[in-house]
């Protein structure tokens, strides 16, 4: 990454705007999986540790720029005082002239978290004078939230125009991770590609990159579809139909080797307590939805990411969350793991997939942004970091 890092700056008796992802989940007040912000406390505290005072800011779900009690960020504050060792004091907002008294009062090694950023309709337009509000806190930006690099909000890329900016530790990370597993000369190089939505612009990126291309999860049946298969009730992307056709024809035509099920576990409804049974891709019944990748299917699959060198991972192989219908993309978390190759594992499902199923120390890295890491495959520019300073 040719952008700054906060190796490149002194914060020293500086107060430092930190953009991280706390957007945790949450049940009632309580977090039940604190990975993101323990993700960032290598970059929160190296700078605690060169003297600055921390401004850390964050979103928390989706209110759609209103305050919603339920999303607000004092749980998160309280499990950061806890991780970081010392008190984090949580503001009732993240501007204003409340706000600004308390930014001012900051000794160094002081931390404040300001209240959900979306709280403001003006975060996710990215307006600027929103931005400069926030920018006015602090002395110099970093942005650590990886998981929103793709968006160019107020807090993650309008702000950069306002203060020195420069990349955070896991930012750093994440872009080096995702650019190494792209462009090392390692091969074969293996893309496995699931979850609902047809990622095609991901697919015509990687089909230049990779030796071989694994498609499962509910994208898979639109290629089925385009291969002429009846898939029932399955999710189909009709907007994507036609570009779904292309890919198949250029794959057979120019490579790579593209995998898509050939059995599958129908069902016919979405719960623990429903029909399920394996099927053939050349016998999905009418009036059922695919739901899984069948045992075959799984077989077939790891046996091609064994004999990887190079890995990318980015959507689960089905409705793992139903744990009857977990094998398929259990089989591909454990033939990751068991690969023995560079491994990056896109955030969002496969991600909680690899986590959950305990696999997530066997790969070589689990990204924390699913969205942000899906268009860095695509080859795309986030904006949250192309707002960066270079070096």
């Amino acid at each position: 990454m040719n952008k700054k890092t906060i190796a490149d700056i002194d914060p020293k008796g500086k107060r430092v705007f930190v953009r991280v992802d706390f957007n945790v989940p949450l049940e009632g007040n309580r977090i039940t999986d604190d990975t993101r912000i323990r993700a960032a406390l290598p970059t929160l505290q190296a700078l605690l540790a060169r003297g600055a005072a921390l401004i850390v800011a964050s979103h928390l779900g989706r209110p759609k720029g209103k305050v919603k009690p339920e999303l607000s960020l004092s749980p998160v504050a309280k499990r950061l005082a806890e991780l970081l060792g010392c008190p984090v004091t949580m503001l009732s907002d993240c501007v204003g002239e409340e706000v600004e008294a308390a930014v001012a009062a900051m000794q160094p090694g002081a931390v404040v978290m300001l209240e959900n950023l979306r709280f403001h309709p003006e975060e996710e337009s990215g307006d600027e004078q929103f931005a400069q509000q926030l920018a006015k806190l602090a002395d110099i930006y970093v942005n650590d939230a990886f998981g929103t690099a793709h968006r160019a909000h107020a807090s993650t890329a309008v702000i950069a125009k306002f203060l020195p900016a420069v990349a955070g530790l896991l930012v750093e990370k994440e872009t080096a991770m995702l650019t190494r597993v792209l462009e090392s000369r390692e091969r074969p190089f293996v893309a496995i590609l699931g979850g609902v939505k047809a990622k095609i612009g991901v697919i015509e990126n990687l089909m230049t990159k990779v030796d071989t291309l694994i498609i499962g999860g509910g994208m898979s049946y639109t290629f089925l579809k385009a291969q002429g298969k009846e898939i029932g009730r399955s999710v189909f992307d009709e907007e994507h139909f036609e570009l779904a056709k292309q890919i198949l024809a250029r794959a057979a035509k120019e490579g790579p080797k593209l995998l898509l099920p050939t059995d599958v576990v129908v069902t016919t409804e979405l719960s623990e307590s429903a029909q399920r049974r394996v099927v053939s891709v050349e016998a999905i019944p009418a009036d059922w939805m695919g739901a899984d990748i069948g045992p075959e299917t799984g077989k077939l699959f790891a046996e091609e990411i064994a004999g990887a060198k190079r890995l990318v991972w980015n959507g689960p192989m089905g409705v793992f969350e139903i744990s009857a219908l977990a094998a398929g993309t259990r089989a591909v978390a454990e033939a990751v793991a068991q690969s023995g190759a560079m491994s990056v594992v896109g955030g969002g499902d496969s991600a909680a997939a690899i986590e959950q199923m305990g696999f997530g120390d066997k790969v070589t890295h689990v990204c924390t942004g699913g969205g942000a890491s899906l268009e860095f495959l695509e080859g795309k520019e986030l904006p949250g970091i192309a707002a960066l300073q270079d070096r």
